[in-house]
């Protein structure tokens, strides 16, 4: 593992004014995708801006062990050489994606569409994560699971299919990562394969096939779902890809400019893909001064330019069709919410459950610990914001990089210090956070 053994505390109190004018890392959820792609692409892939985070890192160093090359020309500038679709060639040793839920479910798809055999392993966190979701539609394409951990968690080995079968497949939960390692599995398939969503899930991989040179088309179905039908066996072809700033980093800056008095804040290239900006829409919701100008695009994905400000903020009803958008930021807006004038009911948060830790049970800890009044009533949060948060608690942060940074975040604008267990797994998707934020005026020590 590329994490320090040994625990990194660090405590969060009360900044004065957060200003300056930053660029947060790329998109984590792009970063996978354009290493994934390019892997599978013929020809020479440019990737700009690409997220270093060990996350990202660990998907790079999968992809060369199953034959593409992967080089670093520069900072965030990577190029990759393709093998083409079911191009992959058997791994020598196990493939080890750290912290990363994303690189190592949109992996096994992938593989799940080349006949070779691939384990899949990770750290404490990832190896204690449910992979049978994914796994379940896999199956179903021909690929077989030959030996996993308890409950189908890792590590894992899994045979690809030799001839994949293009199915039909009804997710059973708003999930991003099934319909992707589905649809990754079926270029490798014969004719269509087709995910149908009753809510539709972050769109990144459809728009990256599209500008890969896939065919894909995606419709309504119903009122909040899609159905995605890709047509498979094509030669992808080697692209150029800006990836934009990760609106989940952009969170933890965002909220903390609202929280601390007198902040002015500029953030550049946001992703502003409507099926990630859930906490953007919420935030103005609750009173948020959040400006977006300089507006433009890149392999289908829009970002502009946000301007953020220091606001009182209202508590609100967050409707659970909107956690797809935003399932990822909910810890930082437990933070806002807390901060915030009335009640704040986040429903629908089922999926928090099953991320690096019980996010949904690990959000209520982080605000009781600081003195904030919170309930969980089934798979929704309610939190009574006062307008301010006493503070003086310890975090457990369960090696969960959003959960330190939502912490330091709240503590620069609570009445007492927050301190929080471990930073170490910061680096997975944010690296620079810490030194990002002190040099934007945050107290840490």
């Amino acid at each position: 593992m590329t994490q320090s053994d040994q625990p990194r505390p660090l405590e969060s109190r009360a900044s004065g004014p957060l200003t300056g004018k930053v660029r947060v890392p790329g998109d984590k959820s792009i970063s996978h995708r354009a290493l994934i792609l390019g892997a599978l692409a013929v020809g020479e892939t440019r990737i700009a801006g690409l997220l270093e985070g060990e996350d990202v890192l660990n998907t790079a160093k999968s992809m060369r062990a199953l034959g593409a090359k992967v080089e670093r020309t520069g900072d965030f500038a990577w190029v990759v050489r393709g093998v083409g679709v079911g191009g992959f060639a058997e791994p020598q040793a196990a493939l080890d994606f750290g912290n990363s839920g994303t690189g190592c479910r949109l992996v096994m798809g992938a593989v799940a569409g080349c006949p070779i055999t691939a384990v899949f392993d990770g750290d404490a966190s990832l190896r204690s994560r449910p992979m049978r979701r994914v796994l379940d539609p896999l199956e179903l394409m021909g690929a077989k699971v030959v030996a996993s951990g308890e409950g189908g968690r890792l590590p894992l080995t899994l045979q690809g299919a030799r001839d994949p079968l293009p199915i039909l497949y009804r997710t059973p939960v708003a999930s991003a990562q099934i319909k992707s390692a589905v649809l990754l599995a079926g270029l490798a398939a014969p004719g269509v394969t087709t995910v149908i969503e009753t809510e539709a899930s972050r769109d990144h991989t459809e728009l990256m096939l599209k500008h890969f040179g896939a065919e894909i088309v995606s419709t309504r179905e119903g009122s909040h779902g899609r159905k995605i039908s890709l047509t498979g066996q094509p030669e992808l072809h080697g692209a150029e890809v800006v990836v934009p700033a990760d609106p989940s980093s952009a969170a933890f800056p965002i909220v903390a400019a609202l929280i601390v008095e007198g902040s002015d804040l500029v953030l550049s290239d946001v992703m502003t893909n409507p099926l990630r900006t859930g906490l953007f829409t919420t935030l103005r919701e609750m009173g948020g001064s959040i400006e977006e100008s300089q507006v433009r695009g890149d392999a289908g994905e829009p970002m502009a330019q946000f301007r953020v400000r220091a606001s009182k903020l209202r508590g609100v009803e967050v409707p659970p069709e909107r956690a797809p958008s935003m399932i990822d930021e909910y810890l930082v807006l437990a933070v806002a919410a807390a901060f915030a004038e009335g009640t704040t009911i986040m429903r629908g948060l089922q999926e928090l459950r099953v991320k690096e830790s019980d996010r949904l049970e690990a959000t209520a800890a982080m605000l009781r610990v600081n003195g904030v009044k919170v309930e969980i009533s089934g798979n929704d949060l309610i939190v009574e914001g006062r307008g301010h948060v006493p503070g003086g608690g310890l975090v457990a942060t369960h090696m969960d990089h959003r959960i330190a940074m939502s912490a330091l975040a709240m503590g620069l604008a609570s009445d007492k210090p927050v301190k929080v267990d471990d930073t170490a797994f910061i680096a997975t998707s944010f690296p620079d956070f810490i030194p990002m934020m002190r040099s934007l005026g945050a107290e840490f020590s």
